[in-house]
């Protein structure tokens, strides 16, 4: 098992080895500003270097031992969103807001590693494959719901104004201290203009964060001397290991911890899959899992954003040239080399860039085009979308996630029951061949009839019973399980209760159609009354409520 799982450690190719070096270059020029916009996002002023920290070790160690060959991973929008969502949670129960105060950066890092643990657990319990089950409503909720955020946690810095807390905490300090910094306004102009006006031809081989950031920080620096407010510079200690601080607060960790661990997982499957779309290759979910785990978890150390599969940057490396893991890490190692050489530059970043560039990831993240026409599609699936969307904005990401799975099961449920309920109708007699519709016509209205096909629903189980109620006039129910191929414990004691229920009021039942694993199941439950085929059953039937 351990083989299989950590078979790429083993399979490292330097077939492709040109192509992986520059989709692994392409990547990390890409990485680098969404590093450091969703470090500050997540973190707050100083905050920027860390997601670069996290970007350098979550992608060369998620490439290492994950399950997608040319996935990269890094800091992302929603999880840059919970990490905010902890210093939120942390600030309510009286830990400082600020980086230096040297309490708040090792709890944080806490959850992150517990967070990493969490996720090697889900692999190694096989759990990959339940996460991409989601329904799609409920996805395209959350991550609109996460752009929003997104959205209105930049409205502050877009104006030059210092905010923390979530969306209403933030919103509510922009509405009542509106005093817009002039040069804030200025470059985050010439930033939104950067990033929403430059051609394809050239964000497809240098993207526009990356023109931003090179254009604006330097003519901020000749324009705004004083009165601008900057990420500031790289904190003593850097990437040295430091031990996160497990022991305050330990509930409110492991409870951050957790939600890092599901919405981490849910990012990087789902670019998974839309890498395996890409490249035409498949990936491990569970390899996946523990590659994202282990990456989480060292990040937790070394004072790094935890990051998942993202998205953006897993395509650009694909589509210039990455097929395999080395590409990924090599992604890592260019950003190294860039953070050694001109991370001194840093500390003259605009917030405020960083800002405009984060409201185009917001924008980006929301799923515009079934959010604008899911209505038009399903009146229950745009509730269910809309519903997650607004509980991820004021309420809660994983409650909302959980709601929503919830909400959209019993729909899927009920849809499946109708379904079901309407091939059951024992007027159907579709399949059936000559002898036995003439069987039926013998038996008349004294023969109940419920023809049962695809995996028997509970709630498709009780529809029949509530059926058996409403007609009293028959004397024999037969229950044809012909096209019933699995029998699930809830269905066989719906059923159960039904032949109890035509028993005690004198009515015989016989079961057709029985087999293997079906029938077994059947006479786990005492029903024994099984009678072969539905054609012996139906001239049992006929023999039986023959005049004497």
């Amino acid at each position: 098992m351990a083989r299989r799982q950590f078979a790429f450690i083993n399979g490292l190719s330097w077939k492709h080895w040109r192509g992986d070096l520059l989709g692994g270059l392409t990547a990390a020029v890409v990485a680098l500003p969404l590093a450091l916009a969703f470090g500050n996002a997540a973190l707050g002023p100083g905050g920027a270097i860390y997601g670069l920290y996290g970007a350098i070790i979550t992608g060369f160690l998620a490439a290492l031992f994950g399950g997608t060959p040319a996935q990269v991973s890094g800091p992302t929008g929603p999880m840059s969103v919970t990490v905010a969502g902890v210093i939120g949670t942390l600030a309510a129960v009286g830990v400082s807001r600020e980086l230096g105060s040297n309490e708040l950066l090792p709890l944080v890092m806490g959850a992150v590693l517990i967070g990493g643990l969490i996720q090697i657990l889900m692999g190694v319990l096989r759990l990959g494959r339940y996460i991409t089950l989601v329904p799609y409503s409920v996805v395209s909720g959350f991550m609109s719901g996460i752009g929003v955020i997104i959205l209105c946690l930049q409205i502050g810095p877009l104006l030059g104004i210092n905010t923390r807390g979530g969306v209403i905490s933030s919103l509510g300090t922009v509405f009542s201290q509106f005093t817009p910094n002039g040069a804030a306004l200025v470059i985050s102009a010439l930033t939104l203009a950067v990033v929403f006006t430059t051609p394809k031809k050239i964000s497809t081989w240098l993207p526009s964060p990356l023109i931003a950031l090179l254009i604006i920080t330097p003519l901020s620096i000749l324009l705004f001397q004083d009165n601008l407010p900057r990420i500031g510079g790289i904190p003593e200690g850097g990437l040295n290991f430091r031990l996160p601080n497990l022991k305050d607060h330990l509930p409110v960790l492991l409870r951050a911890g957790l939600v890092l661990a599901v919405l981490g997982a849910i990012d990087s499957l789902l670019t998974s899959l839309v890498a395996d779309n890409i490249s035409q290759s498949r990936h491990h979910s569970n390899r996946e899992l523990i590659g994202q785990g282990i990456a989480n978890s060292v990040a937790g150390l070394f004072n790094g954003l935890p990051g998942a599969g993202a998205t953006m940057r897993t395509v650009i490396n694909i589509k210039s040239g990455g097929r395999t893991p080395v590409s990924g890490m090599a992604h890592s190692v260019f950003l190294l080399v860039l953070l050694l050489g001109a991370g001194p530059l840093a500390e003259s970043i605009p917030e405020a860039l960083l800002a405009g560039i984060l409201i185009k990831v917001g924008l980006d993240i929301i799923d515009w085009g079934f959010l604008l026409r899911a209505h038009r599609l399903s009146f229950k699936t745009a509730l269910v979308m809309w519903g997650v969307l607004l509980m991820t904005v004021f309420w809660d990401l994983i409650g909302a996630v959980l709601v929503g799975m919830f909400v959209a099961n019993l729909l899927t449920i009920e849809s499946i029951t109708s379904h079901q309920l309407e091939s059951m109708n024992s007027a159907d007699q579709s399949q059936l061949d000559e002898e036995e519709l003439n069987l039926i016509n013998r038996c008349g209205d004294a023969l109940m009839l419920f023809r049962l096909k695809g995996p028997l629903s509970f709630g498709a189980a009780k529809g029949i019973s509530e059926r058996m109620t409403q007609i009293r006039q028959y004397k024999i129910l037969l229950l044809d399980v012909t096209d019933v191929p699995h029998l699930g414990i809830t269905a066989t004691l719906a059923i159960e209760r039904m032949v109890e229920e035509a028993e005690y009021h004198n009515r015989q039942v016989l079961v057709a159609g029985a087999n293997g694993k079906v029938r077994l199941r059947l006479e786990q439950f005492k029903i024994h009354e099984l009678s072969g085929s539905r054609k012996e059953a139906l001239t049992r039937a006929a023999f039986e409520l023959e005049p004497n």
